[in-house]
């Protein structure tokens, strides 16, 4: 039977196709659009093949269509799923005060790094960021492994009073000094 035979009977058999294709899929608009695919399909194929039972030929096509349509639908569910159950809970999400806060905290963190002095810095820089062992930081700044220890402990407690200044300052944020202006204000 040619293409256009094939078509022809596609047509006289599209309402049984579409029951059988609705009992497969569960519904009407999955099954109209697993339809309007097999006659795309249809006239995409090459005329040179003939289809000796074309009846026949169509109720498989339906048939396969609509198990790859499950297949895929199945699937669709699966990733969906599994992206929902890796994404972090409302109360998980940090509020946009917080947010402010960390990025107020980022900043001060910021300004005592830049404060620091270049080697110290450097040596902090290297060895909490870059994990390079102190002996090799020594030798990159050209000094001697006590005086690298000396300022990475410099480093960290300029770190640590930042810290306490920011803890202290965040904790009333919105109190009032004696003169009336907030602490964010000094």
């Amino acid at each position: 039977m040619s293409e256009s035979g094939l078509k022809a009977v596609f047509l006289a058999e599209q309402p049984m196709l579409l029951r059988l294709l609705v009992a497969r899929l569960g519904n009407r608009a999955d099954a109209e659009d697993a339809l309007q695919d097999m006659w795309i399909k249809l006239d995409q194929l090459p005329t040179s093949q003939p289809v000796a039972q074309p009846a026949a030929y169509l109720y498989r096509m339906a048939s396969n269509h609509a198990a790859d349509r499950r297949i895929a639908a199945t699937r669709a569910g699966a990733r969906d799923t599994a992206w929902l159950e890796v994404q972090p809970a409302a109360d998980e999400q940090p509020t946009i005060e917080r947010s402010l806060l960390d990025r107020e905290r980022l900043a001060r963190l910021e300004g005592a790094l830049a404060a620091m002095p270049e080697r110290m810095r450097t040596a902090l820089r290297l060895y909490r960021l870059e994990d390079v062992p102190q002996k090799e930081i020594a030798a990159r700044l050209g000094m001697t492994l006590s005086g690298v220890e000396k300022l990475l402990r410099r480093a960290v407690k300029e770190i640590q009073v930042y810290k306490a200044a920011s803890e202290a300052d965040s904790e009333y944020p919105h109190r009032l000094s004696s003169e009336g202006e907030s602490n964010r204000d000094r």
